[in-house]
């Protein structure tokens, strides 16, 4: 019989404690459940991207403009950061956006004023373009979306207007019930479009841009001060300014006595309307509008889903007759299912645990031993609230693979205590203190041994790995509550579990039988098969080796496949088209209704029709895998379907791909058409390749060629390059008698702004639209590509003359989008 421990120690304190273990235990549980109400629920863990945008807009510039003018001088500016990780832009007709990534770790405050002083010595930007916006890029989460559409008939009485508020308030409900974030898509920025007809121009002798100064001038809204005492003072100021479209006609425009009294209404026609490219959504051919609701670091997933899903409830009963909402694309229902789904496996994983611990341990052990498991994990979860964690799919994924891992402290000091009590002699309490003092470093050896491998994760660097963080934080909260149960808890119960149990075993039934059959098992066949191993330690080495070489060849051999992020089963499928720079949106939104018509064949010769819902979104793309990210204009349009649940669904996302592919017609015109599945993990396609060089011409033809070669290999879809030609550029150069007129570029520049783009004449707010006023050209002359040679243009002395008289006009292709890395063209 071995000698019984000291009294003294903390272990022995613990474990000869009528209270203490049970006090620890329970204090272990309480923490565990407050922390479980009040820990965030994510999908993902939270992380600042540490990320800088600049964005300019310059109205009617091409992409080589907006490259060569604004976005060449900012990089050249800003590339020289302190940590600046690295630098992209993109500039596209009438936009340049700069988008800087920072190391881990800087100070963004700091970056993000370094940068707006940087933008701010720039002065070489065009006086045309607007000013420079410099913003730190903040991280939401998507919820859920919302449709807003007509269920039948008209789709309000006001049309499109009626949905622009109806949709303007329930996001402003949504809002105040504690959504985060509300955007709302498919509501066009709209504008009040003053078209002078060119004859007109020409009568009066004046320049589009005069109008739109004379019209400013006479449209203020100035205050001018106070008037009479400090108590009974009065305000003076303008109230001249027009916010409708029926008020500019009482603009006088020309007042002399030559010609008499004219207004604006006299030579123009004036109405409010869309700006150009803006996006629309179909939903059943009838215009909708969505709402995208998202949620900030700091607010609950499953929270923002039970405030959106009561809101709904709520709004349709007070819905206008002919107006339906519908909720889609519904992120948090992903959450809740990859919740249940980890929680049910792990409740399986912890149900065959039990199954084993009562297998090989006697019963009233193996309860405590199990006990320690859902203990261990609160106690985790308690850590994990206290240092800022969240339950997310990585960090649940941790737990779930811990589950192994923690059980084994328990079980080797359960197991070292029971056979002292049985085979030593040992009283119970000393059982127990000896087993844990026996076993803690071992134990302790072993749980190190286990947070070291999971350390480096630690220092995976950008987005990866700040979501792969939790993994090891979450075990090395996980290994420390455990040790803390093993040895402080378990120890005292241990003591009272065998004071209870016979010293020599359960004599008769299943557990006789078993343990008989266990150490026949154990003292045989096993222990011949060490016993060789042991005798042969040259074979046994080339075994292992052989194992080895085997797994290597599998990996290298490609039999094994590889996957860095496994992507689930998605159930959002984006179809982006894009026509050539020249094709209308009639054509655009015509082909859109085609791949709808061809969905719905699809759908109703697929088992179960998988279909649950299909939004077309005529001028822009969609999806996170579009490369170059989202692109607007007359030429684009895409339709994003959402499928029935994976788990609801006989067929896969794939499937349903294919089979609307086939069904598909490629009209005249169509440059490219990516069909899509939603994705898990980072985003963008699988492979990206990246050329630099020279210029775009080179550029878009190395391209060109490396697209035509992989759409050979079986299995290649969706290939496209993020450099697509734009509409065709028309080039003006003053020419000698336009010159000798005091013709400039840029004055002739200036007026075709005006003529095709619009000048902008003020900006005013009437709700919660932004609403810009412009002076320009009718549609109808703008869009005949034959107007551009007798465009009048007023000359520097007065007269006015056509374009084609001062100007030479030639034509070359261009581009729509021309990016940079690392402030070189790519």
């Amino acid at each position: 019989m071995s000698q019984g421990p000291p009294q003294a120690g903390l272990i022995a304190r613990f474990a000869r404690h009528r209270v203490a273990p049970h006090l620890l235990m329970a204090l272990m549980i309480l923490a565990g459940a407050y922390s479980l109400r009040q820990v965030n629920t994510q999908f993902f863990p939270d992380f600042e991207p540490g990320r800088i945008t600049v964005t300019v807009a310059w109205q009617g510039a091409s992409a080589e403009d907006m490259e060569e003018a604004i976005t060449q001088p900012l990089e050249r500016e800003l590339s020289n950061l302190e940590h600046l990780d690295s630098i992209t832009s993109t500039s596209t007709q009438g936009t340049s956006r700069i988008s800087m990534e920072f190391f881990q770790g800087t100070d963004m405050g700091e970056a993000l004023e370094e940068a707006k002083s940087r933008v701010d010595q720039v002065r070489s930007l065009p006086e045309e373009s607007e000013e420079p916006e410099v913003t730190r890029v903040t991280r939401f989460d998507p919820i859920a979306k919302v449709l807003v559409y007509a269920s039948s008939g008209e789709t309000a009485p006001e049309g499109l207007q009626g949905l622009r508020q109806l949709a303007q308030n329930m996001r402003d409900e949504l809002l105040a019930r504690g959504i985060s974030k509300v955007d709302i898509n498919g509501l066009p920025e709209q504008k009040i479009a003053i078209q002078v007809p060119p004859e007109h121009l020409r009568e009066l002798g004046l320049s589009l841009p005069e109008i739109s100064d004379r019209v400013a001038a006479a449209n203020p809204e100035l205050p001018a001060g106070e008037v009479g005492e400090a108590v009974a003072g009065r305000q003076l100021r303008s109230q001249t300014q027009h916010r409708r479209a029926t008020a500019f006609e009482d603009v006088v425009v020309e007042g002399g006595p030559e010609r008499g009294r004219i207004v604006l209404g006299d030579i123009a026609d004036i109405e409010r309307m869309d700006r150009e490219d803006e996006v629309q959504l179909t939903f059943r051919t009838r215009p909708a509008v969505e709402l995208d609701l998202q949620r900030s670091p700091a607010a609950d997933t499953l929270t923002s889903a039970r405030i959106l899903n009561g809101w709904v409830a709520d709004a349709r009963s007070r819905l206008p007759a002919g107006i339906e909402i519908r909720t889609y694309d519904e992120t948090w229902g992903l959450l809740q299912e990859r919740i249940w789904l980890l929680a049910k496996n792990g409740l399986w994983g912890l149900v065959l645990v039990l199954a084993t611990l009562f297998l090989f341990l006697r019963g009233r052990i193996a309860a405590w031993v199990a006990l320690g498991i859902p203990v261990a994990f609160l106690a985790a979860l308690a850590l994990l609230y206290a240092f800022g964690g969240s339950i997310n799919m990585i960090s649940l994924f941790a737990f779930i693979m811990t589950l192994g891992i923690i059980v084994d402290d328990a079980i080797v000091v359960g197991e070292e205590a029971a056979t002292r009590y049985q085979d030593g002699g040992e009283e119970a309490a000393d059982a127990a203190v000896i087993a844990a003092r026996r076993m803690w470093p071992p134990v302790l050896s072993s749980s190190l041994t286990t947070v070291s491998a999971f350390l480096p994760l630690m220092l995976v660097g950008g987005s990866i790995g700040k979501i792969l963080f939790d993994i090891p934080f979450v075990v090395i909260c996980v290994i420390g509550a455990s040790l803390l149960e093993a040895f402080l808890v378990l120890p005292g119960h241990l003591a009272h579990a065998l004071s209870g149990m016979p010293r020599n075993g359960v004599s008769g039934g299943f557990r006789e039988r078993f343990d008989r059959g266990f150490h026949a098992l154990r003292e045989g066949p096993f222990r011949r098969l060490v016993g060789w191993a042991v005798g042969a330690p040259g074979t046994t080495l080339a075994l292992g080796i052989a194992v080895l070489l085997a797994t290597v060849g599998l990996l290298a051999g490609g039999r094994l496949p590889f996957s860095f992020f496994p992507a689930p089963e998605g159930n959002i499928l984006h179809a982006n088209a894009k026509f050539a720079a020249s094709a209308p949106r009639a054509q655009m939104e015509e082909y859109l209704q085609h791949l709808r018509q061809a969905l719905g064949d699809a759908n109703e010769a697929l088992p179960g029709e998988p279909v649950r819902l299909v939004v077309a979104r005529p001028g822009t793309t969609s999806g996170e895998e579009q490369v170059g990210g989202e692109e607007s204009g007359d030429q684009f349009g895409s339709v994003v379907v959402e499928l029935v649940n994976p788990e609801q669904r006989q067929v896969a996302a794939g499937d349903v791909i294919d089979a609307w592919r086939q069904r598909l017609r490629r009209p005249p015109g169509l440059e490219s058409l990516t069909l899509t599945a939603r994705s898990g993990g980072p985003p963008g396609r699988d492979i990206s390749i990246r050329f630099y060089g020279a210029g775009p011409e080179r550029l878009k033809s190395a391209a060109q060629d490396l697209v035509d070669a992989l759409e050979d290999y079986p299995g290649v879809s969706a290939v496209e390059d993020d450099m697509p030609f734009g509409r065709e550029q028309v080039v003006y150069r003053v020419n000698a008698e336009g010159q000798s007129l005091g013709f400039s570029e840029e004055a002739v520049g200036n007026q075709l702004r005006a003529a095709y783009a619009g000048e902008l004449t003020q900006i005013f707010t009437r709700g919660e639209d932004e609403i810009e006023v412009r002076t320009g050209l009718p549609e109808a002359v703008r869009n005949d590509p034959g107007s551009l040679a007798w465009v009048p243009i007023k000359a520097p002395g007065g007269e006015m003359v056509a374009l084609e008289s001062v100007a030479d006009l030639s034509t070359r292709q261009g581009y729509e989008a021309l990016r940079h890395a690392e402030a070189r063209l790519a």
